[in-house]
C-alpha cells in the first residue's frame, strides 16, 4: 500500500509539472493521463523488495529483504565477473547477510552470506535439487551427479562415486600418475625459464590438469590427438555454459539467442560420439588391460549397479568437465600468493626440507602431506581468500515450500550461498583481508563441508564428490613446485595483479608470470 501511494503521489507531481511548464494538446493530455492512471499499478508490480520475480510472493515473507533491481531484469545487470562482490555489498547494505532475496529476470533467488543460513540451505532436504540451465541440460549434465534430480538414480550415482570412483583406496592408487604429471610440469617450468627468462604458469598448470583428469577418467590408453580433442570440447563447453543466455531467466525457450542451444546440441552430439567410441574400445580390451581409472571402475561394476552407455557417457563427460579447471585455478592463486609473500613461501619450503632432506630421493609423497601442517594452512588460507567457487558454482532449488530461519521460501526458488562473502566477513574472521595462514594453526577449521565458515567444496548431500581427490592433487603438486624452485616476481618492482574474474570458477584476471630459481642452487649458494 505504501508503494501504491508513493506511485500515485509521484504521478500527480509529474502531472502538475507537465501541465504548468508545457503547452500540450487535449489528446496528448488524455494519453498522458491514461499512462499515469496505470503507472502506480505498474510500479507496485515490480517495485517490491526482491524485484520483479517476487511480485506474487513478497507478502508471504515481509521480513525478507532484497534489492528492487531493474524493471523485468531485476539484479541481472550485477551478475557479471564480480557478481560475488556485488551480491555481498547488496546484502551488507540491506542488513540481509543472513538471507537476501533478489530477481534474475523471472527467476526468484535467495542468497545466504552467513554460515547458519548457509547450513540450512546446503543440508536441508528441501534444497536437494539444482536448477538446470538450458545449456547444462543440452550438455547432458542432467544425467550426471552434479545436476541429476534427487531420487533413486541420483542416489545410485552418489553411491557409485563414493564406493568406486573417489574411495580413499582408489585415490591412493592415483599417486604415481600425479607424480608423473608434476615431474613433467617441473620440466616445463625449467624450460620456460631458460628460454623466456620468465614462467607463464597458467598454461603449464592447465596442460597438467587436463592430462591428469583425462588419465584419471580414461587411463593412459588415449592418443594425444584424442586427448587434445577432449580438451577442445571442454573449452567449448566452458564457453557455452558461462555465456549469458536470456532463456535461462525468462520463459523464452522457443527462441535461441546467440545460437547457444544449437551449439550445445552440436557439442553434445560430438561428446556422445567421441566418449562413446572410447567406452566401446575399452569394453573390448578390458579383459586384457583392466585399469585403475574411472571408466574401468564403471565397466566392472556389479551387474545390478551398471549404467547404460548413455548415462555412463554423461557421468564421464561431467568428470572431465568439472575436474579440469579447479586444480589449475587454485594452484595459480596459491602460487601468486607465494610470489607475493616470500616469507610465507620460505616457511613452507623449510617445512618440506625438514621432512624429506634425509631421504636419498628427496621426493614428496602423498603420505607426507599430513605432516606438512603449514602447507595445508596455506592451501586453506588461499581457499578462504580466493574460493574457486565463490557462489559455490552450482545453486540449489527448493522442491517444496520451506522456511529458512523465520523466512518463508516458496517452492521453485533458486537458493545460493555466497561463500566469498562468508570468508571475508570481519564478524566471522579476524582481519579477513590479511593473508595469514597461521590462523589455521590456531584454529583447525575443516574445509570438507562440516564447518560453514569455510566450505569451498559445498556441504550436505550435494557436496563435491571429488573434493578429497582434488585436494590431494593440489597439495602434492604444490609441495613439489615449492620444493624444487624458489618463486619470484618477474622484476623487483613488479607487483602480482590479484584482480579476479568470475566465469565458471573465480580466476585470476591476468595470468601469473614469475621467475624461478632452482632450490638446490639456493642451497648451494
Amino acid at each position: 500500500m505504501k508503494l501504491l501511494m508513493l506511485g500515485i503521489n509521484l504521478s500527480l507531481m509529474l502531472l502538475c509539472y507537465v501541465f504548468t511548464t508545457h503547452q500540450i494538446s487535449w489528446l496528448s493530455a488524455l494519453f498522458f493521463l491514461s499512462f499515469l492512471s496505470v503507472s502506480p499499478f505498474f510500479f507496485t508490480y515490480w517495485l517490491v523488495p526482491g524485484g520483479f520475480a517476487w511480485r506474487n510472493h513478497h507478502f508471504s515473507s515481509p521480513n525478507l529483504r532484497g534489492p528492487i533491481g531493474w524493471p523485468l531484469l531485476g539484479t541481472l545487470p550485477s551478475m557479471g565477473p564480480l557478481a560475488h562482490r556485488n551480491l555481498a555489498t547488496m546484502a551488507a547494505s540491506l542488513g540481509a547477510t543472513r538471507l537476501m532475496k533478489f530477481s534474475l529476470g523471472a527467476t526468484r533467488v535467495i542468497i545466504s552470506s552467513h554460515p547458519d543460513t548457509a547450513k540450512e540451505i546446503l543440508s536441508g532436504t528441501a534444497f536437494l535439487d539444482r536448477p538446470v540451465k538450458d545449456s547444462a541440460r543440452s550438455l547432458m549434465f542432467e544425467r550426471a551427479i552434479g545436476f541429476a534430480p534427487s531420487g533413486t538414480y541420483w542416489r545410485h550415482l552418489r553411491r557409485i562415486a563414493a564406493s568406486h570412483m573417489f574411495s580413499p583406496r582408489r585415490i591412493s592408487r592415483l599417486e604415481p600418475l600425479h607424480q608423473q604429471i608434476v615431474d613433467f610440469m617441473l620440466v616445463q617450468v625449467r624450460l620456460e625459464m631458460e628460454t623466456k627468462g620468465f614462467v607463464n604458469l597458467r598454461g603449464i598448470l592447465q596442460k597438467g590438469s587436463l592430462t591428469n583428469i583425462i588419465e584419471t577418467v580414461f587411463g593412459s590408453c588415449l592418443s594425444s590427438e584424442m586427448a587434445d580433442e577432449l580438451g577442445l570440447m571442454v573449452k567449448e563447453g566452458y564457453e557455452l555454459i558461462t555465456m549469458f543466455n536470456l532463456e535461462d531467466h525468462f520463459p523464452l525457450r522457443f527462441l535461441d539467442f546467440n545460437g547457444v542451444k544449437r551449439r550445445c546440441h552440436k557439442l553434445s552430439s560430438k561428446v556422445r560420439s567421441v566418449v562413446g567410441r572410447i567406452v566401446k574400445g575399452r569394453r573390448k580390451a578390458l579383459s586384457i588391460n583392466g585399469g585403475n581409472d574411472f571408466l574401468a571402475a564403471l565397466l566392472t561394476l556389479p551387474k545390478e549397479d551398471q549404467l547404460s552407455d548413455s548415462d555412463m557417457i554423461a557421468v564421464l563427460w561431467e568428470m572431465i568437465f568439472r575436474g579440469v579447471d579447479t586444480v589449475a585455478i587454485l594452484l595459480e592463486w596459491i602460487m601468486a600468493r607465494m610470489v607475493m609473500h616470500q616469507d610465507i613461501q620460505a616457511k613452507v619450503q623449510e617445512e618440506i626440507d625438514a621432512l624429506i632432506d634425509h631421504r636419498s630421493d628427496r621426493c614428496v609423497r602423498d603420505s607426507d602431506i599430513p605432516n606438512l601442517t603449514y602447507l595445508q594452512a596455506v592451501v586453506k588460507e588461499v581457499l578462504r581468500m580466493h574460493p574457486p567457487g565463490p557462489l559455490l558454482s552450482w545453486a540449489r532449488l527448493t522442491i517444496h515450500d520451506v522456511h529458512v530461519g523465520k523466512s518463508f521460501i516458496p517452492a521453485g526458488t533458486t537458493a545460493m550461498v555466497n561463500m566469498w562473502a562468508i570468508t571475508h566477513d570481519p564478524s566471522i574472521w579476524k582481519d579477513p583481508w590479511t593473508f595469514r595462514p597461521k590462523r589455521f594453526l590456531e584454529d583447525d577449521v575443516s574445509i570438507m563441508g562440516s564447518d560453514l565458515r569455510l566450505a569451498p567444496f559445498g556441504s550436505g548431500r550435494r557436496v563435491c564428490p571429488g573434493k578429497a581427490l582434488g585436494l590431494a592433487t593440489v597439495q602434492l603438486w604444490l609441495a613439489q613446485l615449492l620444493h624444487h624452485f624458489k618463486w619470484l616476481p618477474v622484476t623487483a618492482t613488479e607487483q602480482v595483479d590479484l584482480s579476479e574474474t568470475l566465469r565458471l570458477s573465480l580466476e585470476m584476471k591476468k595470468p601469473l608470470t614469475c621467475r624461478v630459481v632452482p632450490q638446490r642452487a639456493q642451497h648451494a649458494a
